[in-house]
């Protein structure tokens, strides 16, 4: 289950580090920073998502449920590439017209999906045994 912590520690960072990106882009503009960021609003997205997912690995590994160990690997993996889907596409404009990251999409969302199933489902049980 440790998994869960080391991927909330990989979004933290993701998550400061994209709140640095955002203020140099908006507030202390640098030449090249500011036009390399796209799509503010995306990474906003993204910025947002990776605390989430920060926060649900967190209190998944903190629940006290035993939690199967593939279940926390899919939310951990899952949970750093869903955000990191918004901050390819805020820097890039045609990023959902592209095949690679339309399947990079679609695998991040089943292995997440699978993941988050999976520990809601060892949650559901563990409280009606």
């Amino acid at each position: 289950m440790e998994i869960l912590l080391i991927g909330s520690a990989v979004c933290i960072t993701a998550l400061i580090a994209s709140a640095w990106i955002m203020t140099f882009a908006k507030w202390f503009p640098i030449k090249g920073v500011d036009e390399f960021v796209i799509d503010y609003k995306t990474l906003i997205r993204a910025h947002v998502d990776y605390a989430l997912m920060a926060l649900f690995c967190v209190g998944f590994y903190g629940s006290g449920v035993n939690l199967p160990v593939i279940a926390c690997w899919c939310v951990a993996v899952g949970g750093f590439t869903n955000p990191t889907i918004f901050t390819i596409a805020a820097f890039d404009t045609n990023f959902w017209e592209k095949k690679k990251w339309r399947i990079f999409t679609a695998l991040s969302f089943v292995v997440s999906t699978i993941g988050f199933i999976w520990i809601a489902y060892t949650f559901l049980q563990h409280a009606i045994a």
